[in-house]
């Protein structure tokens, strides 16, 4: 892999931006494997928050027995 050759005329700013750059092209399977997670977990979130959701696990289906069949 061949680096960069630095050149000191070059602005902090652009050299901050170029490692900045770097440092995303190093990680960025990383960087998408969190943010895969971080969304889903965002959607289960508000998927379950919903009333609709809740009360799978509160009513009984049909007013049945007391107890569940399985």
């Amino acid at each position: 892999m061949a680096r960069r050759v630095e050149n000191r005329n070059e602005s902090t700013l652009t050299r901050m931006v170029d490692s900045v750059f770097a440092f995303v092209r190093h990680a960025e399977f990383e960087i998408l494997f969190f943010l895969f997670f971080f969304i889903a977990y965002i959607l289960f979130k508000d998927i379950t928050s919903r009333p609709e959701y809740n009360q799978v696990f509160v009513k009984k289906p049909d007013g049945g027995p007391e107890l569940w069949p399985f």
